[in-house]
């Protein structure tokens, strides 16, 4: 098994972010997102471990596996989409790691995947406008873009996965994205029918998700992890 230095045994591990989206430019970083186990007995003591693990250059994020489930209940987009990437984009998949992907739809709810990716993209529409009537340099354009095509991301991707209950991680248009980029970089109020029509889709739509996640056999799941990696004295 593949072992985070300091910190556990990775469980599963892929590449996530604007590769993974199909949103990629020249200079675009690499983002990897995974998650780790620790060995049982230390989360017996007074000082528990790290329950993350963040670097940049190379930038990636690993959450140990208690807390990756956490996010992922809560409908976190950043940390569901490991259960969701094509296949060739992983990078570490061990047993148990399977079978937490085999869970992906124990973890889903309707009302927190709304507020979650609605919820996220009604935040960052709310900075662009924010910082509309300001001084914008040159060289903040690319990061307005780049926010533009991730708030027209997670409506999309929250509303298929709203409505049902499956999640792409590859767009099938990047170049529509780009082209939402460039309006919006021109004019951040370019945004607003967007997220105005946004939330309309939502009222609209008939969700295939459950009210309540399945959390028992998440909770199951995660026993699973401790006790393959009780270290006996």
């Amino acid at each position: 098994m593949a072992l985070l230095e300091g910190y556990g045994t990775i469980l599963l591990s892929g590449i996530v972010g604007s590769t993974a989206y199909g949103l990629a430019g020249p200079g675009s970083d690499i983002d990897r997102l995974g998650m780790f186990a620790v060995p049982t007995l230390e989360l017996l003591g007074l000082r528990l471990p790290p329950e993350s693990h963040v670097t940049t250059k190379p930038d990636a994020t690993f959450h140990e596996a208690a807390k990756a489930a956490r996010l992922i209940l809560a409908g976190n987009p950043t940390a569901s989409e490991l259960l969701w990437l094509p296949d060739d984009l992983y990078e570490t998949r061990t047993p148990l790691g399977d079978e937490m992907i085999a869970l992906r739809s124990a973890f889903l709810s309707a009302d927190k995947v709304r507020d979650a990716y609605l919820g996220y993209a009604t935040r960052q529409f709310k900075k662009l406008i924010a910082h509309a009537d300001e001084a914008r340099p040159q060289n903040a354009r690319p990061r307005t873009a780049k926010h533009a095509r991730h708030l027209m991301r997670l409506v999309n991707q929250g509303l298929e996965l709203y409505a049902t209950g499956a999640l792409s991680i590859r767009l099938a248009d990047p170049q529509a994205y780009f082209d939402f980029g460039d309006r919006v970089t021109a004019d951040p109020q370019a945004a607003a029918p967007f997220m105005a029509q946004a939330e309309d889709r939502f009222n609209q739509t008939r969700t295939a998700l459950p009210s309540e996640p399945d959390t028992p056999a998440v909770e199951a799941w995660l026993v699973r992890v401790r006790r393959s990696f009780w270290q006996p004295a």
